[in-house]
């Protein structure tokens, strides 16, 4: 038997070079693998005994070669092709272990040139595996370090790599070398200014088996993207409790955005993706309480997101109720010893970005919906608001204490799925009305779970009230102040309830919806 090393990651190359060897097989390598298994004390033959030349062109083609690929593709069953080889004094390659050099990860891990990023391609690398792949009914395409002990005991036990073997070590290689052009696609594509290929490419690498998916008949799986990340749920890190269910990651996804939406100390309760209850202050134990307080019933069971690091106090208020989850940016560690009094309740950290100017591209600037037979692809819902162009539609202009929990109300509505209603004072929800047919009913549901709350407080509204009854009803029950995005035909009959009954009004101009 003949293998042919060429790897960009060294992980396990030493080890399994020697087992190959060992089994009295030909090892050939390039000339960088050559060098790290020399270093490692493993000595292996150079792939221009194969080739008959150097590498050239700068060390870019040193196995695209006839000697190579003749060697990989020529079918074993085919007589002809047999007798081609040797008059050609061409030997067959039995094992290929080929990694590719990382692209995605390099170019997002910081800012590169687009010249430099042309250069991190592997041609070769991606060819070679291809090749190798193609040719799983006698060849053993190697491309992860991971199946490198795998490989070796079939070798072992068998004297070859089983055909089961082989052909799933094909599919996982023909996966790598298709994921890695369409990272290099995606950020070509990126640069051109093109959000919306002809051919939109998504990569995405698993990071765990889950228990079970929404509901308990269905299997599922957790992926992330391989372009850069700037502090997502996806990199977080499991400090104690089960790993995180299905169900448990959407909300806990959702927790983290909402609180990292805001720049001051802020808290979120989530169930079923909606906030059950979101405050700011100026401590985060403060911002804690008040989001509890706005319907504490319903936020026994959810999950809470923070967006600074989870101190004593904090946790000691989490501890005090019944969560599934906490997720933050890190965790103190009075924090942590508190809260592990409550191993039942997972706490996951998220690291922060670890560079300047994030170059996320490709689908991480994209959000995605699943339908029959295709996916509907959109760019991200940004808040989108400058203050300037708020428009004032009322007799009566918002106090400055009305405007700011105005402000507060809207960029909090966004994260609430429609039809959607936020009542707001002093920072923080007093009422929800979430993922409702009517509007009005929206209204309805969150003046009841505000209930006395609601006097003195504001309104945000996703999209605009297609009649005036939800804003009549809300000024009945003490709502002072409204936001919303305005553009009904009836826009008129709203401002005119709204000066009956004084209240300011204020339009964006600009819906979230959140199907």
């Amino acid at each position: 038997m003949r293998a042919l090393l060429s790897v960009a990651s060294r992980e396990g190359i030493g080890p399994f070079a020697r087992d190959l060897l060992a089994l009295d097989i030909e090892v050939f390598a390039t000339a960088g693998t050559r060098d790290a298994l020399a270093s490692e004390g493993v000595e292996v033959r150079p792939v221009s005994e194969l080739t008959g030349s150097v590498a050239i062109a700068g060390g870019q083609v040193k196995t695209l070669h006839p000697a190579i690929y003749a060697g990989i593709l020529a079918r074993r069953d085919r007589p002809d092709q047999l007798a081609e080889l040797e008059a050609q004094k061409i030997g067959l390659i039995d094992l290929v272990a080929v990694n590719v050099s990382q692209f995605a990860p390099q170019v997002g891990a910081r800012l590169v040139s687009i010249d430099e990023a042309i250069e991190m391609i592997d041609v070769g690398g991606a060819a070679l595996l291809a090749a190798a792949a193609r040719s799983y009914a006698s060849v053993a395409a190697v491309a992860n370090p991971a199946r490198y002990l795998q490989v070796i005991a079939e070798l072992r036990q068998r004297g070859s790599v089983s055909a089961v073997l082989r052909q799933r070590l094909a599919a996982e290689a023909f996966g790598i070398v298709a994921a890695y052009h369409a990272e290099i696609a995606a950020y070509l594509s990126s640069l051109a200014g093109d959000m919306f290929p002809t051919r939109l490419a998504m990569v995405l690498e698993k990071v765990d088996d889950l228990r079970y998916g929404e509901n308990p008949t269905q299997r599922a799986a957790f992926y992330r993207e391989t372009t850069h990340r700037a502090g997502t749920l996806a990199d977080a890190r499991l400090i104690q409790g089960s790993r995180p269910s299905f169900n448990d990651l959407l909300d806990l996804d959702a927790a983290y955005a909402m609180a990292m939406d805001f720049t001051v100390p802020t808290a979120t309760i989530v169930k079923h993706t909606d906030p059950v209850g979101l405050a700011s202050a100026d401590e985060l134990v403060e911002a804690c309480r008040k989001a509890l307080e706005t319907d504490s019933v319903s936020c026994f069971g959810g999950v809470v997101g923070v967006n600074r690091e989870l101190d004593g106090a904090t946790a000691r208020e989490i501890a005090s109720n019944s969560y599934e989850a906490v997720i933050a940016p890190s965790f103190s560690p009075a924090a942590i010893g508190i809260l592990a009094q409550k191993p039942q309740i997972a706490l996951l950290a998220v690291p922060g970005n670890p560079i300047e100017g994030p170059r996320d591209y490709g689908i991480a600037n994209l959000d995605f919906k699943r339908i029959a037979g295709g996916l509907l692809v959109e760019t991200k819902d940004e808040l989108g608001l400058d203050k300037t162009q708020l428009q004032v539609v009322t007799k009566r202009r918002p106090t400055l204490e009305e405007l700011t929990d105005l402000l507060f109300a809207w960029r909090t509505v966004r994260h609430v799925r429609s039809n959607s209603i936020v009542l707001a004072r002093g920072a923080a929800t007093v009422g929800i009305g979430a993922a409702q047919a009517s509007r009005q009913t929206a209204v309805e549901i969150a003046l009841r779970r505000a209930g006395d709350r609601a006097r003195t407080a504001v309104m945000a509204s996703d999209a605009y009230f297609p009649f005036p009854d939800g804003i009549q009803v809300a000024a009945q029950a003490g709502v002072t102040a409204i936001i919303q995005p305005g553009g009904s035909i009836r826009d008129e009959m709203a401002i005119e309830v709204a000066d009956r009954h004084h209240l300011a009004m204020v339009f964006t101009g600009r819906r979230h919806f959140r199907h």
